[in-house]
């Protein structure tokens, strides 16, 4: 953590418990957080209306007003902080619920110094992401670029794609990528990966989850050891391993069956995990970017995704838009595919007619971009 970056953060800690309010209060002093405490939501309260916190922990269990009412006052009077619920193991499902209701993450008793420091980093770093994000709108309201790492396109709806995924790259934040099938998913994932500072010079690693069955998927994902299974002659790294440093993109992650769902919640919880048929705990360093075409608050609904896990991956979210939604960027696209191609084949085709332009504005695309190439 960065010491003189958390002299910024002011965090509100929320427990009638004297002894785990204080043992937090020390372990977020020491990282330099501005801490404050509160034996009760209606002190908490008050505490909020004289002083602007940035992040308020609270306990689920409270005398009178109860964490979760504390949540929902905050969401709806101070929609800026962030809010993390502390919760016995009996009560994930009400933990759950109060995601629902605004909360960022919950953490369950007793409390893992670790653990509590890794989810308060991820909140610091997407309020780094919103206030960057901010500073680049400003600083692109007077124009707008063309490209942004192999992605064409000036609409306001890119320049938004793009304003993201600069502001992003600063953090280590678990990124969304949702959209249509062909938008460009994975091109927005690589540029996360490239604008990254750091990880740039490390693997940039696609998995298409959707590919594989779940056998296959889970080897190719965590590696296995010799004998694991049928087949296993021999130990073989994962994917995890292989991205160590860089960047992880698993692209349709609505395919995860729910034995992958658990195992990735751990690895997105701790940056853990063990080779098929192995005890042996590894710990990597990399960035987990996912991307999906499905709406994943329906497969939750449908009891088909695990509603934690999708709160866990849905830190920042980057929404690609269909190409019917920016129409204003179908004579772009198509100018830099006729080029491309033209060069590659030797061709004298550097233009396309009004009459053509047109007829492309008119329709609708289902295949997005990938179709609109095909096409040219």
């Amino acid at each position: 953590m960065d010491k003189e970056k958390n002299k910024k953060v002011r965090i509100l800690i929320v427990d009638d418990e004297p002894l785990i309010r204080e043992s937090l209060f020390e372990i977020l002093r020491i990282e330099g957080f501005k801490v404050q405490m509160a034996p009760t939501g209606e002190e908490a309260f008050k505490l909020l209306s004289k002083t602007t916190m940035d992040i308020v922990v609270t306990d689920l269990k409270l005398p009178v007003m109860s964490g979760l009412d504390l949540l929902e006052k905050i969401r709806d009077d101070y929609p800026k902080t962030e809010t993390i619920l502390m919760t016995g193991y009996g009560s994930i499902e009400t933990a759950v619920e109060a995601m629902k209701v605004g909360a960022f993450d919950y953490i369950t008793k007793p409390i893992n110094d670790h653990e509590i420091k890794i989810v308060i980093q991820k909140i610091v770093e997407k309020k780094e992401i919103l206030d960057e994000n901010e500073s680049l709108r400003k600083l692109l309201a007077d124009g707008s670029r063309n490209s942004f790492c192999g992605m064409i396109g000036s609409s306001s709806k890119m320049q938004h794609v793009y304003q993201t995924v600069e502001a992003v790259a600063t953090t280590n934040a678990t990124i969304l990528i949702t959209g249509e099938s062909g938008t460009g998913k994975g091109m927005v994932a690589r540029a996360i990966h490239e604008s990254d500072q750091n990880r740039h010079k490390h693997p940039f690693v696609e998995v298409s989850c959707g590919a594989l069955s779940e056998t296959l998927l889970e080897s190719e994902l965590f590696g296995h050891v010799k004998g694991a299974f049928t087949g296993a002659i021999k130990d073989k790294e994962g994917r995890f391993e292989y991205a160590n440093g860089g960047t992880i993109f698993l692209d349709e992650i609505d395919a995860f069956t729910p034995n992958l769902q658990v195992k990735l919640l751990k690895v997105l919880q701790d940056n853990v995990f063990e080779r098929v048929g192995d005890n042996v705990t590894k710990k990597g360093d990399f960035r987990i970017v996912v991307a999906t075409n499905q709406d994943l608050v329906d497969l939750v609904r449908k009891g088909d995704f695990r509603e934690d896990l999708y709160y866990r991956i849905n830190v920042i979210s980057i929404v690609m838009p269909s190409l019917r939604d920016r129409l204003d960027d179908i004579e772009l696209i198509s100018r830099y595919y006729i080029n491309k191609y033209s060069d590659a084949n030797n061709k004298s085709v550097r233009d396309i007619s009004p009459e053509v332009l047109s007829m492309f504005e008119k329709y609708n695309w289902p295949g997005n971009i990938r179709e609109l190439e095909n096409a040219l």
